[in-house]
């Protein structure tokens, strides 16, 4: 059986720049298995330019993203398989499980692992529109494949359920190709995407928001032939009288992302009931020894850039546990508090880090609010932010020194000093 000092599964950006990370600090047995044809993930079907502007300084389109990472883990000949699922993680010792068509069914041992598996994309039946079971109704994500990388248009008059970005980006590349985009419902009285996509996507190609609506019914037989659209209370129930009938023939659905995490909810990882990932460290450990994870397997993330710079921490991590230099001390919890609706990491041992970088998101728009750091009553850092929407992740640094005792970190919007921004404009 063959050994590696490092099995990465998941050939995106995050299982790239890990990779290329931990092989620059020293690891030199690295093997990255991605189940599908090609390496670099979702990025080669997101045509559109705005990715590398922190990583590169420059705007590019996911497929030159990936391309520049693809170019560098050859350069360093890291060994990689694509069509290659991993079947099974086991542990003590660790090994991982994977077939593919040339080699069949392959266990190999690895002193650790990465997993960047991504997320995968809520479907009609995970969220239940009422209706007619018909065709022309798929995700966002879905319809982005077959035209950008199929060559596929998906049909002429749309309807985008959800203003995640993935469906705002499709409601410009839609147009662009000729179609009628009708309009975006969103379910909550604020958008989901970044504000720049609000802009970039819909208005500037004067295509209606709707928000506190969504879908109510899907017409049709066999194919879709009208959907029913009408607003929502603020129990999320829909508003009598208020129903608006589109004619249409595709609804693409951009409700949400889900972290792809079966192998290591089957091994008995601890997972985090609100993020779907798993429950890490500081180190972006898991609670099985050894097994890492990162990008958007561990938490669905804003932008490539943020992929990738959290896939070069893992990486950077991973040898130090390789070489022993990770510590195992006590560790402080680290909490979401009022209006915060996760944080990450988990948990922090002190002397593994010089600093703690707390990754979260808010649960509603605030404009003008204080967030304050908590260490048991006492307030250890207090900062003001002009806005915080649940549509882009903030990060919060908080200095070693400033912590005074070895108490859980909370972290909360200050109750007492916001203005509350429940529909943003």
């Amino acid at each position: 059986m063959k050994k590696y000092n490092l099995v990465v599964i998941g050939g995106g950006s995050a299982g790239l720049a890990a990779a290329i990370s931990a092989y620059d600090k020293g690891v030199k047995s690295i093997i990255i298995l991605e189940k599908c044809d090609y390496l670099g993930g979702i990025l080669l079907q997101c045509i559109h330019n705005g990715f590398g502007l922190h990583t590169f300084k420059e705007e590019l389109t996911g497929p030159e993203y990936a391309d520049r990472f693809v170019r560098e883990l050859k350069k360093r000949d890291i060994e990689y398989r694509v069509n290659s699922m991993v079947i099974n993680i086991e542990k003590d010792p660790l090994r991982v499980e994977y077939s593919n068509e040339e080699e069949g069914l392959v266990k190999v041992e690895a002193d650790s692992i990465v997993c960047a598996t991504g997320c995968s994309e809520r479907t009609r039946g995970a969220i239940a529109i009422p209706g007619d079971r018909v065709s022309g109704v798929m995700s966002a994500g879905l319809a982005q494949k077959y035209i950008n990388v199929d060559g596929y248009m998906v049909g002429k008059r749309v309807f985008i359920l959800g203003s995640g970005d993935i469906g705002l980006i499709m409601a410009r590349r839609m147009t662009l190709e000729g179609a009628k985009v009708l309009g975006v419902a969103e379910i909550m009285p604020y958008s989901n995407g970044l504000n720049r996509n609000i802009v970039q996507c819909l208005n500037d190609y004067d295509i209606p928001l709707y928000l506190h609506h969504s879908v109510k019914r899907i017409i049709g037989k066999d194919k879709l032939e009208k959907i029913e659209v009408a607003e929502v209370d603020d129990n999320l129930k829909f508003i009598p009288g208020t129903e608006k009938t589109f004619d249409v023939d595709t609804l693409l659905l951009s409700v949400g992302l889900i972290p792809e995490n079966k192998l290591l909810i089957k091994l008995g990882a601890e997972i985090n009931r609100k993020t779907k990932g798993a429950v890490v460290d500081e180190n972006m450990q898991t609670t099985i020894p050894g097994i890492f994870a990162c990008g958007n397997g561990l938490h669905v993330h804003d932008l490539v850039d943020f992929v990738t710079s959290e896939g070069n921490y893992v990486g950077e991590r991973v040898s130090k546990y390789l070489q022993g230099e990770l510590k195992s001390g006590k560790s402080i919890p680290i909490i979401n508090g009022e209006s915060i609706g996760y944080v990450l990491p988990q948990s922090v041992d002190l002397d593994n880090v010089k600093f703690i970088k707390v990754s979260f998101r808010v649960t509603k728009p605030f404009k003008d609010a204080y967030l304050k750091v908590y260490q048991g009553d006492t307030v250890i850092r207090t900062l003001k932010k002009e806005y915080l929407i649940p549509a882009e992740m903030e990060n919060l640094i908080i200095a070693k020194q400033n912590l005074v005792n070895d108490l859980p970190i909370k972290i909360e919007v200050s109750l007492n000093a916001w203005v509350n921004m429940y529909c943003m404009s």
